[in-house]
């Protein structure tokens, strides 16, 4: 099996290596990077590696060897050193495009680190570069989705030369930005993924945060899509297993503690590549305005695509997220000028997407009545962002409080009749 090592941890009074699980797919000179977001496999980006590469066998078999135990020399090597390439993996093959995708720390694969501070965005990205070393990649298309485009982020702050473009599939800032449109949906969402303890129970939350409705009640021959991905989801939770929860809280950790500074911006629109943010204008998650205002403020070299679809925009509209990223990688070959690839006019399509470098604002002109409207708007926003503060703080504290009264519950032991 195809694994890298990126890093090391400490667990007691040892070192341990994390090891990525990762996939290579097609042949070609242009690399694409495809990096995953939260609780999600490399398999979920099926439709792009079909899209971008024409296939879903992987190129490098499956059948690699666990890696051999590292001698005392290379122990001793810093874990930032990258993996030597082999020659092969160092050829560029003709004009094709060669995807790699992996499962990121604490989940699937990988290596799961025991605590929470072993998982940032920053060291994801720094474990995605380690990644690139390890292929011999010297650039690459990096395509990230939901928690994976904050790593992506960070990674092109963190290493800007090595990126050919940068595409963010609904992206948020991270924090508070992480939290969802609060409503009776949500919290009965929220409610049952804190619950799910089964494939069924878990594949049910998923498809109702994942998908529109409508694309989920869609006929599909005898049934609904609903039916046949709840089958997929089932199968797919059922041969990976459940996430941990140490991985799972590892990696909300890093979108709770993630931003990008100002001058994290300034170097991505410094660095020369191109950006396209992509986004379901319907995500209960990662809400559109967030992605919106993250691509107002990387341009003139970012673009908006705002798509039909929820937060798995990249399944419920392929076609349209795939040809977003080959806009992109053919725009990049083709040097386009990044006022030209921003400023694009927008234009509607039938499958419902709109393309915008500018964002939509609301200005009022009705003098003193205008400037009270937009106070208080800004105070209900505020309240707003607060009372979020508070729920999250809410249902931390009950997660903390479960888990103490389940360790200190006292053990119910039967009495023994004396005969």
């Amino acid at each position: 099996m195809p694994y890298c090592e990126v890093d090391r941890y400490q667990a007691g009074d040892k070192w341990e290596g994390v090891r990525l699980f990762y996939r290579r797919y097609g042949r070609g000179a242009t690399k694409v990077l495809l990096v995953i977001g939260l609780a999600g496999t490399h398999d979920s980006w099926g439709p792009q590696i079909r899209g971008l590469t024409g296939s879903m066998e992987p190129a490098d078999g499956g059948d690699e060897p666990e890696p051999a135990a590292r001698t005392d020399e290379e122990a001793g090597a810093p874990a930032d050193a990258p993996a030597p390439a082999t020659a092969t993996e160092e050829e560029d093959v003709g004009e094709g495009i060669e995807v790699c995708c992996f499962d990121n720390r604490g989940v699937g694969r990988s290596t799961i680190p025991p605590h929470k501070s072993y998982y940032s965005t920053s060291i994801m990205a720094r474990d995605a570069l380690a990644l690139m070393d390890h292929l011999g990649w010297k650039k690459a298309h990096v395509f990230g989705h939901s928690m994976g485009a904050m790593i992506s982020c960070k990674l092109a702050a963190l290493a800007p030369h090595r990126l050919s473009s940068l595409a963010l599939l609904n992206v948020t800032g991270g924090g508070m930005e992480c939290f969802p449109k609060v409503d009776a949906q949500m919290l009965s969402l929220a409610f049952r993924f804190l619950r799910a303890r089964t494939p069924e129970q878990r594949a049910l939350v998923d498809l109702e945060t994942h998908y529109t409705k409508e694309y989920l009640d869609e006929e599909v021959e005898s049934c609904t899509r609903r039916a046949i991905l709840y089958k997929e989801y089932v199968k797919g939770i059922s041969s990976s297993g459940m996430q941990s929860n140490c991985g799972f809280e590892g990696q909300i950790n890093a979108c709770w503690t993630h931003k990008v500074t100002t001058k994290e911006l300034d170097t991505i629109r410094a660095a020369g590549f191109l950006v396209s943010v992509i986004h379901g204008r319907h995500d209960i998650i990662a809400q559109v305005c967030h992605a919106r205002r993250l691509a107002q403020r990387l341009l003139p070299v970012a673009r908006m695509v705002d798509l039909h679809g929820a937060h798995l925009v990249s399944h419920e509209r392929p076609q349209e997220v795939n040809n977003a990223l080959m806009d992109l990688i053919k725009a990049t070959k083709s040097a386009t000028a990044p006022h030209e690839w921003s400023s694009q006019p927008e234009n509607t399509s039938e499958t419902g997407a709109l393309i915008s470098a500018r964002p939509v604002t609301l200005t009022i002109r009705t003098g003193e009545a205008g400037n009270a409207a937009v106070a208080v708007y800004n105070l209900l926003a505020k309240l707003q962002l607060s009372f979020l503060y508070v729920i999250g703080l809410i249902v931390m504290a009950f997660e903390h409080v479960r888990n103490i009264v389940r360790v200190t519950k006292p053990v119910r032991v039967a009495a023994i009749e004396s005969s």
